[in-house]
């Protein structure tokens, strides 16, 4: 049976890229997103891949380049739907949120096909999405420094809680964090599960740029789920994975240089430093400990701080799974 996703058609054992329209341009171009259709040889579930969605996080975009030509549709049993770049516009201008209308993609879902610009691609997207087995939206920490993660963003208490976490511990097979903890509205985590679908939300690394290091994490996770779920041949493997269910945030308690005492991914107990405050001598103006054991998760990508102003995270209530 051939599948077809915007102008991308392919028959059973074949692969097709194309174009999957969704809006005009300010000059009244039409323009569309970078779609792939993966339609393997045998029958079998479908999985929906898509990255960009926040448009300066380009690890996606990395893992989706290497691991589309590695897929052979011939050794596949069912189909992929990949959109290769979600958030168009900010895509085009290297920004997080769409310029159009000042919007972050990952806030829109299941979105609104007579809204706002994100909330139509948002919308376009979704009804992809909701035709899947299996969801992975791609993800980085681009406004900060951040280890690999796996996001199960549906809450302890969805009844696909189970389902999604199961998804993650195949993604993260070399990330080897999970956090799981329920997620803002509007993020297609947490749409796509009240549809039936497990989904996940892979942070791979963090802080604008492209982490080949990250990436190529990135790529073993997917074809890790690839052969966990029966696409490929082969055992998939699960991993053992630490999950962190809390996330505890740290601001700066005066202005000036933050200076760290700990490192992404290291263990930390409760009363370590994580951070001084200095002036730009070097003075010692502040110094900020952690409140419970965890995890140093993420930190700020510049150093200079105000009052108040955000510095890093601990996972915590962490355990191994």
């Amino acid at each position: 049976m051939t599948t077809t996703l915007g102008t991308a058609s392919a028959s059973p054992g074949e692969i097709d890229t194309g174009r999957l329209e969704v809006g005009e341009t300010r000059d009244g171009s039409p323009f569309g997103l970078p779609v792939a259709v993966i339609n393997g040889a045998e029958p079998g579930k479908t999985l929906y891949v898509q990255a960009a969605s926040d448009g300066d996080e380009l690890n996606g975009v990395g893992v989706l380049s290497r691991a589309v030509p590695r897929i052979d549709p011939t050794e596949l049993s069912g189909t992929i739907l990949v959109v290769g770049i979600v958030n168009y516009h900010a895509f085009q201008v290297a920004e997080h949120r769409n310029p159009i209308d000042d919007t972050k993609m990952n806030r829109t879902y299941p979105g609104n096909e007579s809204g706002t610009s994100s909330e139509r691609i948002a919308h376009a997207t979704f009804q992809i999405a909701r035709e899947a087995d299996l969801i992975v939206d791609l993800h980085q920490g681009s406004t900060s420094r951040m280890i690999d993660e796996v996001r199960v963003r549906c809450g302890h208490r969805h009844r696909l809680h189970e389902s999604c976490l199961e998804l993650a511990r195949a993604f993260a097979l070399e990330c080897g964090h999970v956090l799981d903890q329920k997620g803002p509205e509007g993020q297609l985590a947490r749409a796509a599960p009240n549809e039936g679908i497990p989904t996940i939300d892979p942070e791979l690394g963090g802080a604008t740029g492209w982490d080949e290091g990250s990436i190529e994490k990135g790529v073993a996770g997917l074809f890790n789920v690839l052969r966990y779920y029966g696409f490929l041949e082969g055992e998939g493997e699960l991993v053992d994975q630490t999950r962190a269910t809390g996330f505890d945030q740290y601001g700066s308690p005066v202005g000036g240089l933050v200076r760290f005492e700990s490192s992404l991914g290291e263990r930390v107990a409760a009363g370590d430093t994580l951070f001084e405050v200095t002036t730009p001598f070097g003075e010692s103006k502040a110094t900020v400990t952690a409140d419970s054991d965890g995890i140093f998760w993420r930190s700020r990508r510049l150093p200079q701080v105000a009052t108040g102003e955000y510095v890093c995270s601990v996972g915590t209530d962490l355990e191994v799974i």
